[in-house]
């Protein structure tokens, strides 16, 4: 207890703020719960980070709290030492990496509930002759009354008419007849966490897996026994293994290792569109994995949050944001391609997931394991100085060979006929082959839209960003010019704005003219794009990784997100 708390705001401005905490909140002011604070002309939710008897400097006046946001603390000490470590090394303040550590949701107070539909039974002792009653005459009515019961007289509306394979109308009957009610209610969302795929066995490990393993889990017990500040307490581990090396089996009897010793652990891939497929990976592993990134809805991020916080979560699989998963134990970290540029926030604060996983596992006294086909130079240079440990495997599961690689100079191609030309006749000819074999194919090409550069014949004129001055893409499907920066958005141009003439030229390759081009070289076949404009809806991701699995896309063509992990 305290009778002033030491508040930091999520504005971009130095230093903590002292407020009064009045008599009745005194025994719930405590660090890392949100309080309502006078800030200026304002009223803003801000993190307490400690709470004292220290009044603030002579000549500065200490206003009151206005009301507590938090029953309990959003923030553990954990998360508070690890966010001030944030705000130093990005030079933001410690409420904007506070505010960056918190879901939507937690911050408007409605982590994992939503307000939902209930049903409930008037008369509970009534149900037998009701449903006696209503048998013989509506089948469906009755069903649904009998489930109600069964499950104590309440239940959101969703879920009866799923429990008892019925729609909407014998519910809104029972309610006209007056067996139920409706009524709105805040109502806990409890994410998918157990196990909804098959289970498998770990696989058997090469001796070069053993090995890895091996030098980690000793680190794992290390570090357990001796709690953090321990001899070799928040060890790194450099996992630098060639593609199809297995070094994901490492990470999975790694982590099982640290479950069964009651701890919890905490996977970062790179791309959101990898989530779908590693989620499922864990799955079959653990019983309760929780999933943490930006393309979830606030109230499927709330309830993984609320559960992880809870404790009941073994494994945390997301992009960066996850490195400031509330966990309670946690006992490893994982970072799948460490060297990718997409564990890069471009945003305040602008940290880099894996420098704050690496200052977490220091903090915590747990080891962190990043691995890599090819590791960033940090990384290596951290590794050859023995700032990390490095671990190898140099060779492929059962000696499988390399992909062959062929370099393909187009200025030696010949030059192709027609409207489209980003197909060339070597490429050409091999996705025929693969295509007669009943093969699949990916392409790659990190450009979205379908032009990618629009200027003016006549004066040059290139059409730019109006906030960026940046060059405008073409987007067909749109039809628009988009800045891939900012966002902005405007008409395409049927004259040049530089000099009225009509020899606006829209030239350079996207990913929407890569997919007109394929569907006119290879009629027949299935061809899906993957970019930020086609997976826009939830579950987009994983539908279209699914059905590429399961061979009903041919051709499966995108930005980088389908360069990793496939």
């Amino acid at each position: 207890m305290g009778r002033f708390a030491r508040v930091a705001p999520p504005l971009p401005v130095s230093g903590l703020f002292t407020y009064e905490v009045p008599p009745e909140l005194a025994r719930r002011v405590v660090p890392g719960v949100r309080v309502l604070v006078p800030f200026g002309s304002q009223r803003l939710a801000a993190t307490t980070v400690g709470v004292d008897d220290q009044p603030p400097p002579p000549g500065v006046a200490s206003k009151p709290l206005l009301r507590l946001l938090d029953d309990e603390p959003v923030a553990g000490p954990d998360i508070l030492q690890l966010t001030a470590w944030v705000a130093t090394a990005t030079g933001c303040s410690w409420g904007e990496a506070l505010d960056a550590a918190l879901p939507p949701a937690v911050k408007s107070g409605r982590a994992g509930r939503s307000i939902e539909e209930i049903v409930l039974l008037q008369d509970p002792r009534l149900v037998r002759p009701q449903v006696d009653e209503l048998q013989a005459r509506r089948e469906k009515q009755a069903r649904a009354l009998r489930i109600l019961a069964e499950r104590g007289g309440a239940l959101p509306v969703r879920e009866l008419m799923n429990l008892a394979h019925v729609s909407r109308s014998p519910l809104d009957s029972l309610v006209r007849g007056g067996l139920c009610t409706l009524r709105l209610a805040r109502a806990e969302r409890e994410p998918l966490l157990g196990r909804d795929v098959a289970p498998t066995q770990p696989l058997e490990l090469t001796p070069e897996q053993q090995a890895c393993k091996a030098t980690l889990v000793s680190a794992l017990e290390r570090a357990f026994a001796t709690g953090p500040g321990g001899a070799g307490a928040g060890r790194a581990f450099l996992l630098f293994g060639i593609t199809g090396s297995g070094k994901t089996e490492v990470y999975l009897q790694t982590l099982a290792e640290c479950v069964a010793a009651g701890r919890q652990g905490i996977v970062l891939v790179p791309e959101i569109s990898l989530t779908p497929q590693t989620v499922r990976r864990f799955r079959e592993r653990f019983e309760r994995v929780a999933v943490l990134h930006s393309h979830l809805t606030d109230a499927e991020r709330g309830g993984y949050w609320r559960r992880v916080a809870s404790g009941h979560v073994q494994v945390v699989v997301g992009a960066r944001s996850a490195v400031f998963a509330p966990t309670r134990k946690l006992g490893l970290i994982v970072i799948d391609e460490e060297h990718e540029h997409t564990f890069k926030q471009e945003s305040t604060p602008r940290y880099h997931a894996r420098d704050v996983a690496v200052m977490r596992a220091r903090l915590e006294g747990i080891p962190i394991l990043m691995g890599s086909a090819t590791p960033s130079l940090e990384s290596w240079s951290n590794a050859a100085r023995g700032n990390y440990t490095l671990l190898s495997l140099p060779s492929r599961v059962e000696d499988r060979p390399l992909p062959k690689v062929k370099i393909v100079d187009l200025r030696h191609e010949p030059k192709p006929t027609g409207k489209h030309f980003a197909i060339g006749p070597t490429l050409e000819a091999a996705m025929n082959k693969t295509l007669k074999e009943k093969g699949q194919i990916i392409l790659l090409l990190n450009r979205r839209g379908f032009s990618t550069h629009v200027h003016c014949q006549a004066c040059g004129h290139v059409a730019q960003c109006a906030n960026c001055d940046l060059a405008l893409t073409f987007h067909r499907t749109k039809s628009s010019l988009m800045c891939h920066y900012c966002g902005f958005e405007t008409a395409p141009f049927q004259k040049c704005p530089a000099c009225s003439q009509p020899t606006m030229r829209y030239q350079g390759l996207g990913t929407e003219k890569l997919q007109a081009e394929i569907e006119e070289k290879f009629p027949g076949f299935v061809c899906q794009r993957m970019d930020s404009d086609t997976m826009t809806r939830p579950g987009s991701h994983e539908r279209v990784l699914d059905a590429f699995r399961a061979g009903h896309v041919h051709i499966l063509m995108g930005t980088q997100m389908i360069a990793k992990g496939l």
